[in-house]
């Protein structure tokens, strides 16, 4: 192989080291890391939803969608506090965890399986464990969508790394609960029922391929991004194929 045709065949290798760096998405470069979670009922809620966290740094940006929750407490809009629960099993409880046997797993009993409060998702102001149950920053209605940036605390970065990171949204329809349930008293403000403070909504949180669905609605699974990213390989693949050519073209040359 001569000089000449190495000096020729760099720049084609640059060219496409180039393209391959400009195929690889910007979040990998940025360093945003995203966690996301679908919302499922417990204690015979029928509610849903869907949750995505994207981090950089210890800036963490919020948006969760969520339906069919109770509507109205004390003939207000019934507020929903909601927190990313941490250091536990990283998992949301099953009806085994109702230790007392009234139909309801109580925020307590479900607390081996979620942990404690490491975030409060709350509408303003403070985020820490010690909003964990002040109804007034809380989203209320049955329906709500959530968005909101804020500073993350280390104990919850550590947890959404770990994988143990779950989003618990509290608040259930006393009338869904069991007669027994409906008397007793929250576990965790006693001036309130029950219903309350238990948990409505669990979703454990996992890592991510995307920061967000197209629309800006979080990623539950259903977005894709095989469009864009078969639009980049095929840039690529174009590339390397003419550079391809170029060398052969130019190796022919010089062969002759």
């Amino acid at each position: 192989m001569s000089r000449t045709y190495l000096r020729l065949c760099l720049p084609v290798v640059a060219l496409g080291a180039a393209g391959l760096a400009a195929a690889i998405p910007a979040s990998a470069a940025s360093g945003d890391v995203s966690y996301q979670a679908t919302l499922n009922g417990l204690n015979h809620q029928s509610a849903s939803g869907s949750f995505m966290i994207s981090v950089k740094g210890d800036q963490a940006t919020v948006t969760e969608h969520v339906s069919g929750l109770a509507g109205a407490f004390g003939g207000k809009p019934y507020p929903h506090v909601q927190h990313i629960h941490i250091g536990a099993q990283g998992v949301c409880p099953t009806m085994a965890a109702d230790k007392n046997g009234d139909g309801v797993i109580s925020t307590t009993e479900g607390g081996p399986s979620y942990g404690a409060i490491g975030t409060t998702l709350s509408t303003s102001g403070d985020t820490s464990p010690k909003a964990g149950t002040t109804l007034t920053v809380a989203p209320t209605g049955a329906s709500f969508t959530y968005h909101r940036t804020f500073t993350v605390n280390s104990a919850t970065l550590v947890a959404l790394k770990a994988g143990t990171g779950v989003v618990v949204v509290h608040g259930d329809d006393p009338a869904t609960l069991s007669k027994r349930a409906q008397q007793e008293k929250s576990d965790l403000v006693p001036s309130l029922p029950l219903a309350a403070t238990s948990p409505a909504l669990c979703g454990a949180l996992t890592a991510s391929q995307m920061s967000q669905m197209p629309g800006g609605a979080p990623n539950t699974g259903g977005g894709s991004t095989a469009g864009i990213e078969d639009e980049g390989l095929l840039a690529l693949a174009g590339g390397l194929l003419v550079a391809a050519g170029g060398a052969f073209a130019v190796r022919r040359r010089l062969s002759r």
